[in-house]
């Protein structure tokens, strides 16, 4: 199993991204939040897993590990692939969406392209234990900085290789405006800017 890699990215389109690492190209799928995170020419990490297929061998990269176990584990459940598992992370974040299967909103998990109430009722009965095992999302962030987008926040930082703790502190001070649209609505894309734009500055 693949379960992450780190390169230069090459190229990002609608649903992959293509990273150089030592020369060779590798595509990963990803969901938009993911592809936003990434920028052309700059490093990144993703975390990664392999799906085998009898016709193909496909990467799927996420921002975090947690988002990458959560797309394992919900395709544990008969009848959910790959393209509905990235499908339903592409609509909610890690955190809601072990949230929506442990308490159980079949309606949070229909807006997911692909599953319907059925579909999302079987979800929740097979997963609804199960996520609730998982580690949390944000596990080990400091008391300022509470789970959500800030997690993959500070993934996406991590991946550019900045140090944990400097990634830490200025997601905090990124999360400060609660009133900010960006920070309510957790625009990874416009967010990361920011957090680069206050890592520029402080160098």
């Amino acid at each position: 199993m693949i379960a992450s890699l780190r390169g230069v990215v090459e190229s990002v389109a609608l649903d992959h991204v293509v990273l150089d690492i030592g020369g060779v190209g590798y595509s990963v799928r990803a969901t938009p939040a993911t592809l936003a995170t990434l920028r052309r020419g700059e490093k990144a990490r993703l975390a990664t897993t392999l799906v085998v297929r009898e016709d193909s061998m496909t990467v799927f990269g996420f921002v975090s590990d947690d988002a990458r176990d959560l797309f394992e584990l919900v395709q544990s459940v008969s009848g959910v692939g790959p393209k509905i598992a990235l499908a339903l992370l592409a609509v909610l974040d890690p955190d809601d969406l072990r949230r929506a299967l442990s308490t159980g909103d079949t309606a949070a998990l229909t807006r997911a392209p692909g599953i319907g109430k059925k579909g999302a009722e079987r979800l929740v009965l097979e997963l609804k234990d199960r996520v609730g095992a998982m580690p949390r999302p944000g596990a080990g962030l400091p008391a300022g900085v509470p789970a959500g987008w800030r997690d993959q926040l500070v993934d996406a930082l991590g991946g550019l290789g900045f140090p944990a703790k400097q990634a830490l502190d200025v997601v905090e001070t990124v999360a400060a405006d609660g009133d900010d649209p960006a920070v309510v609505t957790g625009d990874v894309q416009v967010l990361l800017r920011r957090a680069l734009s206050l890592l520029a500055r402080s160098r």
